[in-house]
């Protein structure tokens, strides 16, 4: 799959904002057909990353979210601050 059409869009609460800053995590709402690998390969691809681990749930609404744990080497909280939602 290509990356742009994995990631959706960034997904910015009050909750994913604590994930954020205690977890190194970022959360991103994702094609329904994105399988992990593919959401790894486009978060490093897209954001210049490495990522540790990938977390996927379906909600209630059908979305597809990924919790994505970045390396300790970076931190959660610049690639954010680069996608404008911190």
């Amino acid at each position: 799959m290509d990356p742009y059409d994995t990631i959706l869009y960034p997904v910015m609460t009050e909750v994913t904002s604590r994930i954020l800053e205690t977890e190194n995590k970022l959360v991103f709402v994702v094609d329904v057909r994105a399988t992990k690998a593919d959401v790894k390969r486009a978060v490093e691809e897209l954001y210049e990353v490495v990522v540790d681990k990938v977390n996927i749930t379906i909600t209630p609404r059908g979305e597809k979210k990924a919790f994505v744990k970045l390396h300790p080497d970076y931190k959660a909280v610049d690639v954010a601050i680069k996608l404008g939602v911190l």
